[in-house]
């Protein structure tokens, strides 16, 4: 029972990081399809004041996704990084390399270093979700049993391709809807309808991405597919169908804040459609949630720790979310500072302290 419960806050961790990290790599896949210097100067801009207050906490969700695998379910975690450590391995390449270039670029100087960094930024949010998708597939495709070693076959199959490219389509999506409703919080009209665009285009690809995904499953990962046309599964993903529909709908009335509602909902539904299709495996059909679980007092402490979490980390994180999305969090610029120094200039403030 208690393996079970670690279990589904484990899925609940991926549902969290895919849809809050999933904004951030979206808002890298427009950021390369911007275009030129000056044609992507503004959307550009937009990302970058969109990104800066909350791109590092999302990483918090990936980081108790490790927690959990490595103290939860040991086997599960030594079986996916065995077999799965190459594109893991780029995929941890891809989000180092885009931390420092979207930090980097904002602090370079010189064009050739913006561009530099830009680019490393952009490929890197379009090269890190396809790679995680692709594991994802290649365990949800039974791929990947206790003792299997490294091989492109485990990443690099049908189920896989499918995931990688639901991974970039779905992110660029939730990236568009956060681009958007940003924009009209700047005040810029023109951005607004721009990623509104945008949202509706990437929609429809995920739309029929999932669709093919389905039937590739079907003779791929058999497992999934009964999973996600049976039971609670299939609940979950009829949730994400009639997100889908509302969050079209949204998107073609004026703007408003919840359209970022339904967007989160079609993405948060289909992955937890994914978590249910498993039960009761963490890897189809070869290891179940019961034999991968850890100690029994590991288990319990993990609850308890999961827990603490709740209380204090998870308030913090959407206030933070709150306050992001309500423009509390802009940043301060030379503007703003010469504003509040008035005509006495910066030397009173010195003598004041």
């Amino acid at each position: 029972m208690t393996a079970d419960v670690i279990a589904f806050v484990l899925l609940l961790a991926v549902t969290a990081y895919t849809c809050a990290g999933g904004t951030d790599y979206g808002a890298g896949f427009w950021d390369l399809t911007a275009g030129g210097a000056e044609r992507g100067k503004r959307p550009r801009w937009l990302i970058d004041h969109a990104m800066a207050p909350v791109w590092e906490v999302n990483n918090v969700w990936l980081i108790f996704i490790f927690v959990i695998m490595w103290t939860g379910f040991p086997v599960f975690f030594q079986t996916v990084f065995s077999a799965m450590w190459v594109p893991l391995a780029l995929a941890a390449v891809g989000m180092v390399l885009r931390g420092a270039g979207f930090a980097f670029r904002k602090a370079s100087q010189r064009l050739a270093g913006r561009r530099l960094f830009g680019t490393l930024f952009a490929v890197s949010s379009l090269l890190t979700p396809f790679f995680l998708g692709a594991a994802v597939g290649g365990i949800a495709s039974g791929r990947v049993a206790l003792g299997t070693e490294a091989s492109a076959k485990a990443w690099s199959n049908p189920t896989s391709l499918m995931f990688g490219l639901l991974a970039i389509a779905t992110t660029a999506f939730l990236g568009a809807v956060f681009l958007s409703g940003d924009a009209r919080r700047f005040g810029v009209p023109d951005l607004v309808d721009h990623f509104r665009g945008r949202a509706l285009a990437s929609l429809a690809v995920v739309a029929v991405l999932a669709v093919v995904a389905l039937f590739v499953t079907r003779t791929d990962a058999p497992h999934i597919w009964h999973g996600l046309t049976h039971g609670v599964g299939l609940v979950f993903a009829l949730l994400a169908a009639a997100a889908t529909f509302a969050t079209a709908w949204l998107l073609l009335r004026p703007p408003g804040t919840w359209v970022r509602v339904t967007a989160v909902g079609v993405v948060a539904a289909a992955v937890l459609a994914w978590g249910m299709a498993q039960r009761p495996y963490l890897i189809p059909t070869s290891l179940t949630v019961a034999d991968a679980a850890g100690a029994p007092s590991t288990l319990t402490w993990l609850v308890f720790v999961t827990l603490v979490a709740l209380v204090i980390v998870a308030p913090a994180v959407f206030l933070l979310y709150w306050l992001d999305t309500h423009g509390e969090l802009e940043s301060l610029t030379d503007a703003d500072l010469r504003r509040g120094g008035g005509a006495a200039g910066p030397g009173a403030g010195a003598d004041g302290a």
